[in-house]
């Protein structure tokens, strides 16, 4: 698979979703670029709201578009809250992506998620495994949702030769995590249940589900990095997997987070907690082939992501009291 060669130099870039963990990691590693950054508050420009995004795309025209906005959460989210999951990433990626194509956009990404892979295709999962067989029942909405803009971008390069590509990020991790109590993604939510659990010095924590399910993470400033990478190199219509190449059990996860937040209690696990698909790790060959593979080890990354909760921690509390 030749690398192409797409220049950024000079040009307009919109970030759909520079809040989120992933937009904001794309802004921070934008700004090494010689780009005009574009954003949107949801103030402005509401995702789901289609007249306001075609509205925006009319008048400002940028040249570059990453779609990085979702909603996006962890196991409970995904089957609590099945109606928002579905009908708000596919609004999202039917309104970005057709006023890309309206309005002449030099080159679209469209982000993905590893959990479009059936829930039992073969690991590690390559890009061709999509659509091969059912999915996770607990993240299906989503996962649905998430294929759509898969195939919309697919079929505008198919229908209209429009430079639309898209990635397939694995478990990503890092500041700007959402750390919600119920709904965030596993790293997240042990970082947050053990730094609670040693300040309150609890003897011992809960993780759900049996702790045997294997996952593969990357730390999100390493996705930003590949998805400039891939921006400039490919083009192409088949989706690109983007993740490290190996995996950990959740059990060996928690006891990193344990043993980094410091946390010196015992560790259980619940077993009546669904455990979704029973491993996820992705095949990295097509994105290692195009010169880029990640640079930030788990127990580094996890560290960062845990001074990251912390500073959050601390400014939260400074505007408690002011």
């Amino acid at each position: 698979m030749a690398p192409t060669r797409f220049e950024l130099n000079g040009k307009s870039v919109y970030v759909a979703g520079h809040r989120g963990m992933v937009g904001s990691a794309l802004t921070r590693r934008l700004a090494k670029e010689n780009v005009r950054l574009r954003t949107t508050e949801r103030s402005e420009v509401d995702l789901i709201n289609q007249a306001q995004v075609f509205d925006w795309f009319a008048k400002v025209r940028p040249q570059i578009v990453f779609v990085a906005a979702a909603k996006v959460g962890g196991i409970a989210a995904n089957d609590t809250l099945r109606a928002e999951f579905i009908y708000e990433n596919i609004a999202i990626a039917a309104n970005v992506i057709h006023a890309a194509h309206v309005n002449g956009v030099e080159k679209l990404m469209f982000l993905g998620s590893s959990c479009i892979y059936p829930k039992f295709a073969p690991q590690p999962l390559r890009e061709d495994s999509i659509l091969t067989g059912a999915l996770e029942p607990t993240n299906e909405p989503y996962a649905v949702a998430k294929i759509a803009g898969v195939k919309m971008a697919e079929a505008y390069r198919s229908q209209y030769g429009s430079d639309f590509i898209s990635v397939m990020p694995t478990n990503l991790y890092g500041p700007g995590d959402n750390y919600h109590p119920e709904y965030s993604h596993v790293a997240a939510a042990l970082i947050r249940r053990f730094h609670e659990a040693r300040v309150a010095g609890s003897t011992s924590v809960v993780i759900w589900g049996s702790g045997s399910p294997r996952r593969e993470f990357l730390f999100v400033d390493d996705m930003a990095d590949a998805c400039i990478h891939l921006m400039k190199t490919y083009s192409g219509a088949e989706a690109i997997n983007v993740g490290t190449g190996s995996d950990i059990t959740i059990a060996e996860l928690a006891h990193v987070v344990a043993d980094i937040v410091d946390y010196q209690g015992g560790i259980a696990f619940d077993p009546t907690r669904p455990d979704g698909t029973p491993r996820k790790l992705l095949d990295v060959s097509r994105l290692s082939e195009l010169g880029w593979r990640a640079q930030i080890p788990l127990k580094a990354g996890i560290r960062r992501a845990y001074e990251a909760y912390l500073a959050n921690q601390r400014s939260a509390n400074v505007n408690r009291r002011t």
